[in-house]
């Protein structure tokens, strides 16, 4: 028997009415408050769901001014909605990612495999790219890693146990990037025995035993990654990889880590004020700036990254560096005159604090 589709007729309700039958009833018949339904599933915070309110709105008045719906939608309709946005590439990207994301749930309900949302993202040469794009080295703001990591460490609440399991997972993979520097990749191969709980240090592997390294989780990277093992020792998952995709062990895409990622920053409440892409590259540039921010020296800093070349390490801080003179430029509010003072960067990567006056 083939599945049904968001496109069949609607089977005339049953005294025990299939909850998928229901949702894509609800899809079909008004998307704006099935949208608003799925919304509350996600517990964003209430400034990050309007933001995706109005961004879905938009999205629906567009496709009616075309005659389409969710069952017509295509891969040009969307990319046609896209290129024509008058904003900038990061903003795009945010309104492709919600798209992406809600036809991703849409199409899991009526057992589909394609979502045309992807397809834009995934098209390096597609005409909604041709945006300006100013933020080519990303970092998070003080305030963003300070809230990301306050939901990494915030109760687990009302998930099945295989979703349980899977969030604690989610968690440490992002604090392996916030808080070790880690590539998708390596986090992919992973293996449990390159962490020692209790220790800082992970070890890096590679076939290349040149390119083996070690890298110093921060604390609250490490207390997470421990959490997480003694977790999936109860769980029993098979295999040694540390971030299993099933309790199979087999291991994880990068597209399931983006995702994670994606769910993780959103959750957070950053992710609306953000103009670029949480990704997890954006998050080991952070673990390289705490570092900087800290007096660590651009060379091991660099080393704990896995870089061959100081060069590369040089160029991430320099990076960092202007990013930094571009935050400061764009501060409007007023300094807060009982903060702390905080460090200020100096070319030689040493770091000093200014007495008696606060910064701003």
């Amino acid at each position: 028997m083939s599945p049904p589709h968001l496109s069949d007729p609607v089977p005339r309700p049953q005294s025990s009415t299939d909850l998928f039958d229901q949702q894509r009833e609800d899809w079909r018949r008004d998307p704006q408050v099935a949208f608003d339904a799925w919304l509350a599933r996600q517990h964003f915070r209430r400034s990050s769901a309007q933001v995706y309110q109005a961004q879905w709105g938009l999205f629906l008045e567009w496709l009616k001014a075309r005659q389409k719906s969710l069952v017509t939608v295509d891969t040009q309709t969307i990319a046609d909605f896209v290129a024509g946005l008058e904003i900038r590439k990061p903003q795009r990207v945010r309104y492709l990612r919600l798209i992406e994301r809600v036809l991703d749930h849409v199409r899991e309900v009526e057992a589909s495999s394609t979502n045309p949302a992807r397809f834009i993202a995934q098209d390096g040469e597609a005409a909604w790219r041709n945006a300006r794009d100013n933020e080519p080295t990303g970092f998070l703001h003080h305030a963003e890693r300070a809230a990301l990591i306050a939901h990494l460490f915030s109760p687990v609440q009302a998930l099945s146990r295989a979703q349980r399991w899977k969030e604690r997972r989610d968690r440490a993979l992002i604090a392996v990037f916030l808080g070790g520097g880690l590539k998708t990749g390596e986090a992919a191969a992973l293996t449990v025995s390159c962490a020692t709980p209790g220790s800082p240090w992970i070890t890096i592997d590679s076939t290349n035993p040149m390119l083996v390294r070690r890298t110093r989780l921060a604390p609250f990277a490490s207390a997470i990654l421990d959490a997480w093992l003694a977790e999936r020792r109860l769980v029993g998952l098979a295999g040694d990889l540390v971030f299993a995709a099933s309790p199979s062990g087999r291991p994880m895409h990068k597209a399931t880590m983006l995702r994670a990622v994606d769910a993780l920053v959103d959750a957070a409440g950053i992710a609306a004020s953000r103009t670029s892409r949480a990704s997890p590259h954006t998050l080991r540039n952070t673990f390289a700036a705490d570092l900087f921010e800290s007096g660590v020296e651009a060379e091991l800093v660099g080393q704990w990254l896995g870089f061959v070349q100081t060069v590369s390490a040089n160029r991430l801080y320099r990076a960092w560096q202007t990013w930094m003179e571009q935050q400061n430029s764009r501060v409007t509010e007023e300094p807060d005159p009982a903060a702390p003072l905080l460090p200020e960067a100096r070319t030689d990567r040493r770091f000093t604090r200014k007495a008696g006056s606060a910064e701003s």
